[in-house]
């Protein structure tokens, strides 16, 4: 599992590592499920996410996938910020939270979206 805790500002970060897999769904869908493992773990309303989709292709097959992941992870996170999602992705990110009703909040760099996220 490349996807870990991080700290930063004080607090802990859940580092959703899914970057790098290109149109790899076997290995996005397997981390996934370690991923979600780990946030059903946790207190409800607790979890601060940054997610990594650098360099990794969303397909169609996957949308269903990680529709399914966020509805079930939904109450356990506290604030989700994404890396690596423009142009179509970025579409695609917006109809599943859409769907899911977890709001997603964009950042180009690691550092904004860890800042924005210990921010409260």
């Amino acid at each position: 599992m490349k996807s870990k805790w991080i700290e930063h500002n004080g607090k802990q970060i859940f580092y959703q590592d899914f970057s790098n897999n290109f149109f790899n769904e076997n290995n996005i869908i397997e981390e996934l499920k370690e991923v979600q493992n780990i946030v059903l773990s946790q207190p409800a309303n607790s979890v601060l996410v940054l997610s990594n989709f650098s360099n990794t292709e969303i397909t169609s097959n996957l949308m269903p996938i990680l529709n399914e992941a966020s509805k079930t992870t939904k109450l356990h996170v506290y604030k989700t910020a994404v890396l690596g999602i423009t142009g179509v992705k970025r579409t695609l990110g917006d109809l599943l939270s859409r769907i899911t009703g977890q709001p997603l909040m964009y950042f180009n760099t690691e550092l904004e979206a860890k800042e924005w996220l210990t921010k409260d």
